[in-house]
């Protein structure tokens, strides 16, 4: 089981110069809410309650500042500042003492997920043992993205990073699940050209073993990154469609929390008073009337 989880807030956010020079990326809104609450409500939906939030240098003040410590919302929220962007197995550096001898979740900061059976999905995720798994969801131009090909026992078979030659349109997302062994093997990896550890390295340690398994966002399922403005920007119509025809919000981490019996009414009401009046606010009014 998984009990653990990390997001990866760090990163310098350069393709959205000049918004990140003063803020984080992982502040700014995804229209009614800031972005860093749409992982952190992934991990919730996956019933992880213990969550280590990792920020860049300098940062962590802002972060205390907007998300509610974890007593608000039944959970327990802990951050570590990264000195630099290394890579996404250095989290796993970062974060060993946080990870113990457990099994761990990973998200990205500025990735979004939506789709029907989601929860379902992040559920059964997070009931893994050994080995590692990963969420794959379909793209258009996979020359763009870490592609993985499966087998029919949902098996990843091959991992290749950015192909020229076309040999599957499965992505691999920024949602990963792993066993222990993840902080043993991210330590042995040597950085790549760039500089950094690659993520592709850590999961061929698994793929190796043949311990790696992919579950699949189907049809109408959605994975955005925003790490470009336009996919930013995208990515906030589509919440708003979303929530406006519907009236109902993605990623309100206290409905979360409440829907898990993890927080009670009197929570909700001091939610209500932290963000004052606006349409969070009274949103938050509806669930608890």
């Amino acid at each position: 089981m998984i009990k653990k989880g990390i997001i990866l807030a760090g990163g310098m956010g350069t393709r959205m110069s000049p918004l990140t020079k003063a803020v984080n990326k992982q502040l700014l809104p995804i229209y009614d809410k800031p972005l860093i609450f749409y992982p952190l409500s992934i991990l919730m939906l996956a019933k992880i309650k213990d969550i280590l939030i990792i920020v860049n240098k300098g940062q962590l003040n802002q972060y205390k500042k907007l998300i509610p410590n974890g007593d608000n919302l039944g959970i327990k929220i802990s951050y570590l500042e990264q000195e630099s962007p290394k890579g996404l197995p250095d989290a796993f550096i970062i974060g060993e003492k946080f990870i113990g001898k457990k099994n761990v979740a990973l998200i990205l900061g500025d990735n979004f997920f939506y789709g029907q059976n989601l929860s379902k999905m992040l559920i059964n995720c997070s009931k893994l043992n050994r080995g590692a798994r990963v969420i794959l969801h379909k793209v258009q131009k996979p020359e763009l993205f870490g592609i993985a090909k499966v087998n029919n026992l949902k098996k990843i078979t091959t991992i290749k990073e950015k192909p020229q030659k076309f040999f599957s349109d499965l992505a691999i997302t920024g949602l990963y699940f792993f066993d222990n062994n993840v902080v043993k093997y991210a330590k042995k990896l040597k950085p790549s050209k760039r500089g950094e550890l690659e993520i592709t390295d850590l999961l061929k340690k698994y793929l190796s073993s043949k311990k790696l398994k992919a579950e699949q966002l189907g049809r109408g399922g959605a994975w955005l990154d925003t790490g470009s403005i336009e996919d930013f920007y995208k990515t906030t119509l589509f919440v708003s469609a979303i929530e406006n025809r519907q009236g109902l919000k993605i990623a309100c981490i206290e409905e979360i929390a409440f829907l898990n019996k993890w927080i009670k009414k009197k929570h909700i009401k001091k939610a209500i008073k932290f963000y004052g009046n606006c349409n969070y606010s009274s949103y938050l009014k509806k669930i608890i009337t």
